[in-house]
C-alpha cells in the first residue's frame, strides 16, 4: 500500500499544532513482501480519513502500526506528539489515547458485555468501577444494546458484537479512534452515526 498525501515540510510546526497522528516514509515488510510502502499522512485534530483499497492492500496493517501492534521496519510515526518507538512505555501511553475497533471484535469471551467495556477503564484510566459502568452504559445506550450489557458475546449477534466492540473503545475517551471495518456486520440505520469517525479502513 503507498499513500500520494504530500509529506508538510519538518520547517513548518505552527501547521502541526493540531496534527494527532504524522506519518513519514513509513515501510512495512512481511518477509519479502512490502505491505507499506513511502506512506506520507498527516491527520488533524477533528479530521476524518477514509482509507480504501482491495483486500491484502495494507489498510489494517496501517491501522495497526498507528498503535503499534504492528512494528514498522523504516519512518517515523508520531501520534499525540509522541514517536512509535521500541519504548514500552511510550507505546503503552499512546495506547491509552487511541482506541481501536478491529475488524473481529476481539471480545473476551469470558467476560459479560459490561465487564468488557469497565476492564480497561478500571485498569489503564484507574476509574472506579462504579464510575467505569456508568461511562459504559451511556455507551452501550448509545449504540442502542443496553438490555444486552449481563449477557456474553457468545450470546449476541454479529452486528451486536460489533456495537460491543465500538462501544468498549469510546469508553477509554481515546484522542483518535481507529475503525478497522467497523460497519462490516452492521445494518445502515446502525451505523451512520459511525461513518462521521476518523481512520477509518
Amino acid at each position: 500500500m503507498s499513500a500520494a498525501q504530500p509529506n508538510t515540510p519538518a520547517s513548518a510546526t505552527d501547521s502541526r499544532a493540531e496534527l494527532v497522528i504524522r506519518m513519514v516514509g513509513v515501510q512495512k515488510w512481511y518477509g519479502d513482501f512490502q505491505v507499506l510502502r513511502n506512506i506520507d499522512l498527516e491527520v488533524q485534530r477533528g479530521e476524518r480519513i477514509v482509507i480504501c483499497g482491495p483486500s491484502g492492500s495494507g489498510k489494517s496493517t496501517l491501522l495497526r502500526c498507528i498503535n503499534r501492534l504492528e512494528e514498522h521496519q523504516q519512518g517515523q510515526i508520531v501520534v499525540n506528539r509522541a514517536e512509535l518507538t521500541a519504548d514500552m512505555r511510550r507505546i503503552d501511553a499512546v495506547r491509552r489515547d487511541v482506541g481501536m475497533v478491529f475488524q473481529h471484535f476481539n471480545l473476551f469471551p469470558h467476560l459479560t458485555i459490561l465487564e468488557n467495556c469497565t476492564l480497561a477503564p478500571v485498569w489503564s484510566k484507574k476509574y472506579t468501577p462504579r464510575q467505569a459502568k456508568e461511562v459504559a452504559m451511556s455507551y452501550l445506550e448509545r449504540v442502542r444494546i443496553p438490555e444486552q450489557a449481563n449477557k456474553y458475546p457468545s450470546q449476541l449477534s454479529g452486528g451486536q458484537q460489533q456495537r460491543v466492540a465500538i462501544a468498549r473503545a469510546l469508553c477509554m475517551g481515546p484522542k483518535v479512534m481507529l475503525f478497522d471495518e467497523p460497519t462490516s456486520a452492521l445494518d445502515p440505520e446502525c451505523w451512520t452515526p459511525w461513518s462521521r469517525s476518523p481512520m477509518t479502513a
